[in-house]
């Protein structure tokens, strides 16, 4: 009974409609920032930040994007790889060619590149709709693959598309150590989640989650198609290509355009489709079950078959890896194929009535 409304009143309209308006969400929320931003830098290793904290919190704002536009506005894109490749190529050429250049407005305007590589590919939305819009955003990747590796001027003449970035620093501070890289990173992702989380809520949220559901009555109602599908492109471009940028510069270090191949919109996609579509919280946990589960397998497959008295090889291990995480997929969407997100929202509303669920 520890997760009730009893005794929680409101008096205006703010209140009643902030995001978290339950006292408990709130105090649940602020242990976990405590927890993110204080506790795990102390107790992590190494590992923990290369492998599985760095790459989750990049991954879960990338997830992000793509969730405003396939889950909130309903636009099918197989394109992702190619907004973070944007993103990660327009920032570095700031960062490269422009002495002097602050990290945060470089991978700002990382993520306007990609806005524009967005808005241009999402024309034919306007037209299209399905599995013929997925095909035209599926464009944008071998586009993208093609210029960065053939047009040198991207790439500072270098011949193989491969660059690196070294030296960040934000405000005057050194920015490489791990520590310094997942906090930047996460700070990233807390101050665009809260944006998102507020923007989805307001008139432009409405109006894609309109679009969504029927776009010939969204028309009908006054809602402007061509404005509310491109702001949705423009709005997921930049926060992929902010992701991309993040995933560069504090993951890789050194890329090739090979980095944001298509099985990286994919990922992106699955990670949509398995944490719940139109849900902020979705993004977080499909990303979690990407990112994490896998790491999880390549540790326990080799530990179970030693306990049960057989030998595994590195290969049958990998490949017994994709198939169970390939099973995983497939049952948590027939279990739940609103994605872990609704899991979660009504485990949430159980709490809210037990133990008198009448």
């Amino acid at each position: 009974m520890f997760y009730r409304e009893n005794g929680q009143f409101k008096t205006t309209y703010r209140a009643d409609q902030q995001i978290f308006p339950i006292a408990q969400d709130r105090i649940a929320m602020a242990l976990l920032l405590v927890l993110a931003f204080a506790v795990v830098p102390m107790v992590a290793s190494d590992y923990m930040f290369r492998a599985i904290l760095i790459p989750f919190v990049i991954m879960s704002l990338a997830a992000l994007g793509v969730n405003i536009l396939v889950g909130y506005c309903g636009q099918i894109s197989l394109g992702s790889g190619a907004f973070m490749a944007v993103g990660a190529y327009g920032a570095y050429n700031f960062f490269a060619r422009i002495p002097g250049m602050p990290l945060i407005p470089t991978l700002i305007l990382g993520g306007l590149c990609a806005t524009v590589f967005g808005i241009l590919f999402g024309l034919p939305s306007l037209r299209v709709k399905g599995l013929y819009l997925a095909v035209a955003t599926l464009a944008a990747q071998f586009f993208a693959d093609w210029m960065f590796l053939r047009i040198k001027w991207f790439t500072l003449d270098n011949s193989s598309g491969s660059v690196a970035v070294s030296n960040l620093q934000v405000f005057g501070m050194p920015l490489d150590s791990d520590v310094s890289k997942y906090l930047f990173c996460l700070g990233m992702l807390a101050v665009i989640a809260l944006g998102a989380k507020n923007l989805v809520r307001g008139a432009i949220g409405r109006e894609w989650m309109a679009i969504r559901d029927m776009d010939v009555a969204a028309a009908v109602i006054g809602i402007r198609p061509m404005y509310a599908k491109l702001s949705a492109f423009a709005v997921s471009s930049f926060i992929i290509g902010v992701a991309g940028a993040l995933w560069a510069f504090f993951y890789l270090g050194a890329w090739e355009p090979g980095a944001f191949s298509v099985d990286l919109s994919f990922k992106l996609l699955f990670m949509v489709i398995i944490g719940g579509l139109g849900s902020v919280m979705g993004g977080f946990f499909g990303a979690a079950f990407i990112v994490i589960l896998p790491i999880v397998l390549n540790q326990v497959l080799p530990l179970l078959a030693g306990l049960t008295g057989f030998e595994i090889s590195t290969t049958a291990a990998s490949h017994a890896e994709l198939m169970i995480f390939g099973g995983l997929i497939v049952w948590f969407l027939i279990v739940e194929p609103h994605g872990l997100a609704k899991l979660w929202s009504t485990a949430k509303q159980k709490l809210r009535l037990w133990p008198f669920p009448h």
